[in-house]
């Protein structure tokens, strides 16, 4: 991916080119496109479980899984050649360590230990593993230093990939400030609107199309606040308003039926691994693969 746009800012981020999107070094490499959207899927949700457990803010949460979902789109990044768990894991220290919430590398190792442990199969990665305490879980010194060499390696691989841009900027802030402008804060409704809201960015963080590489901020917020408005029936400016916040309506239709459809994404996805341990190495992947051949009858 480029890691530059013209006229980046801290509201802006760069975008992924449709012929980016268009095939993967994942795919190149002999990953099925619905194993490469499973895995990316599991591993973002990975990253938000962690960036939860270690108490970071769904600001910073938010722009670790960006970072995570980027590595897998431009000319490097399979998963035959990296695990989504240390992707993800290095993913939330690069990105916390340039916040005001930085985290130790044993912080990281320990928490994505007991995800590891806790966690066989993507069906888990919902609901119970948001009461685990992550400093109960700790693993040997040869493990940690083992495991703290990856993490740096991997990191240092991020790093090259986006030529050391790691900007990320999130919609949160912006949907507030939609919010005020559309004199929806402090109306009755007004506080479960942004809490629709902020739902809607959350799981968008999820979704296959990768609304988050191919849309601004500003895009996404505007979205979120139109769902979340019209489900809640509170009344907002007439006329196109969104055009006011520089979104047309063919992007904004595209957002809301990508939005709308990711809790049904979601929800096939739980299904179709819920007796089954997702591969979270390259090791993982491989042996999926070969099953899969086997199945079909291939060499």
């Amino acid at each position: 991916m480029a890691p530059i746009i013209t006229g980046l800012s801290h509201l802006a981020n760069p975008l992924a080119t449709p012929e980016q999107l268009a095939t993967s070094p994942s795919q190149l490499d002999g990953v099925p496109s619905d194993l490469e959207v499973s895995l990316r899927y599991a591993g973002a949700r990975l990253t938000q479980i962690a960036g939860i457990l270690l108490r970071l803010p769904q600001d910073i949460v938010a722009q670790a899984v960006v970072i995570f979902t980027r590595f897998w789109v431009g000319e490097s990044g399979s998963l035959l050649e990296f695990g989504i768990k240390d992707v993800s894991a290095a993913s939330v220290y690069l990105v916390a360590k340039n916040s005001p919430l930085p985290k130790s590398p044993r912080s990281i190792v320990n928490v994505y230990a007991l995800l590891e442990a806790k966690l066989p199969s993507l069906g888990e990665l919902h609901g119970e593993a948001m009461d685990y305490d992550p400093d109960s879980h700790y693993v040997s010194e040869g493990t940690y230093q083992a495991s703290r060499s990856l993490l740096m390696k991997i990191e240092a691989q991020m790093l090259r990939k986006f030529g050391f841009q790691t900007h990320v900027a999130t919609p949160y802030a912006l949907c507030i400030n939609y919010l005020q402008a559309l004199d929806v804060i402090g109306r009755p409704k007004g506080e479960d609107v942004a809490a629709r809201s902020f739902a809607y960015l959350n799981t968008s963080l999820l979704n296959p199309q990768l609304p988050y590489l191919t849309n601004q901020p500003s895009s996404l917020a505007t979205a979120s606040v139109y769902l979340a408005a019209r489900e809640l029936e509170v009344k907002l400016p007439g006329g196109e308003w969104w055009e006011v916040f520089d979104v047309d309506r063919e992007e904004l239709g595209f957002l809301v039926v990508g939005m709308l459809s990711t809790e049904g994404f979601i929800l096939d996805e739980q299904k179709k691994w819920e007796r089954r341990k997702i591969p979270m190495t390259v090791a993982e992947v491989e042996d999926e693969i070969d099953r899969r051949r086997i199945l079909n009858g291939e060499d």
